[in-house]
């Protein structure tokens, strides 16, 4: 049984999307995993595994799928890391400061305080790239003092919703490849940057990467976004 606590939301009432990916991913192993979310994933309620070998599903009281992952495969080119200087012009101009959508998300939330959520605030540095400068706070050290997958994944999320502009339209993650290099230290300096592939109607392609300041890649990501109605996503 897990619970995922209403600490690591997204929209108000339901899981931060790659937070939940990476839990469910963790399950799976190492190397490139999808996870895939079937439906908003609900906090602070005991959820259950079911595994049929390499594919994970994390599965509602009533049986319902909240999601799902297996080994996967990242096809496109990991974003090119920014300069200290586009990091720095990415953080200044993070559109959520001025309108954000979901404003208590655990990983891009204006709203939420230090330690309490990531305040990883990626915006625009050239057209269709987001990139800021992020250190991860101690509050979120496993006993390693190193952040926990979950939580890195959840620090690949946002910067690609940012890199497709939340501002022009809500959007929720659907699926989401990753594979973490390198867990992340907490205090150590680094910078989170984000892509824009290509729409498809209600579907944004990005893709994400996690970087020292001295050009270790840590982390990537891949991810589609699907376009909601904020007033009626439940």
């Amino acid at each position: 049984m897990v619970t995922i606590p209403a600490q690591f939301n997204g929209p108000d009432h339901s899981g931060n999307g790659g937070y939940v990916a990476g839990l469910i991913a963790h399950e799976v192993g190492t190397g490139p995993v999808t996870s895939t979310l079937r439906i908003p994933p609900p906090l602070d309620v005991p959820l259950s595994w079911e595994s049929d070998g390499e594919h994970v599903r994390l599965l509602t009281a009533g049986g319902a799928v909240v999601g799902e992952a297996e080994p996967g495969e990242l096809v496109r080119k990991v974003p090119e890391l920014p300069s200290a200087a586009d990091a720095t012009t990415g953080l200044a101009a993070y559109q959520g400061f001025e309108n954000h959508p979901f404003d208590r998300c655990f990983t891009c939330g204006t709203a939420r305080g230090e330690g309490d959520g990531l305040r990883l605030f990626t915006g625009p540095f050239a057209e269709g790239r987001t990139a800021a400068p992020w250190t991860p706070h101690a509050s979120f050290a496993d006993e390693d003092g190193l952040l926990d997958v979950p939580t890195t994944w959840a620090a690949l999320d946002c910067p690609g919703g940012w890199a497709a502009d939340f501002t022009r339209q809500a959007m929720v993650l659907g699926r989401m490849t990753a594979e973490v290099l390198r867990r992340p230290r907490t205090g150590e300096s680094l910078i989170a940057t984000g892509e824009l592939s290509e729409r498809s109607g209600r579907k944004f392609l990005t893709s994400t990467a996690l970087y020292a300041v001295d050009g270790e890649l840590l982390g990537r990501a891949e991810q589609v976004w699907i376009e909601i109605d904020v007033a009626t996503f439940r």
